[in-house]
């Protein structure tokens, strides 16, 4: 049994999808684990993990409409406020979607569908320095 670690690190512009599967693909081939499990770990509470389409740029700007309108913004309905008006709709987005993700691989590359890609789902309103924990374990 083998085991990789390493951590990804992603500067975001703000709000939206940053695709990160080039950079953990490259991981996962450098990691010499031929089968195995791979573990994407979020490390905020103000950004998500999601597997999404990755072939019609239209997906992700839907995506981030939608959670637009489905959390509001309106800080009157939030008690916490200390990081300004994003910080509350963030905190709910990222508990409404993933943290973390797992994704088999064989034969040395992880098994995404045809138009799958891995993304960072940025909440707040700044640029930020995410940091994203991966692990493969396996043969």
């Amino acid at each position: 049994m083998r085991q990789a670690t390493d951590e990804l690190r992603v500067e975001t512009r703000g709000p939206g999808l940053r695709e990160i599967t080039r950079p953990v693909a490259g991981f996962v081939e450098g990691a010499g684990v031929r089968d195995g499990l791979l573990t994407l770990f979020c490390r905020h509470t103000s950004a998500s993990l999601t597997v999404q389409e990755n072939a019609d740029p239209d997906v992700q700007r839907d995506l981030e409409d939608f959670f637009r309108r489905l959390v509001s913004r309106d800080p009157a309905l939030y008690r916490h406020g200390a990081e300004g008006p994003d910080d509350m709709p963030a905190h709910i987005r990222s508990a409404l979607t993933q943290t973390q993700l797992s994704i088999p691989v064989a034969d040395g590359r992880m098994r995404l569908g045809t138009w799958q890609g891995i993304y960072l789902f940025e909440h707040r309103d700044r640029p930020h320095a995410r940091r994203i924990a991966l692990h493969l374990i396996g043969a």
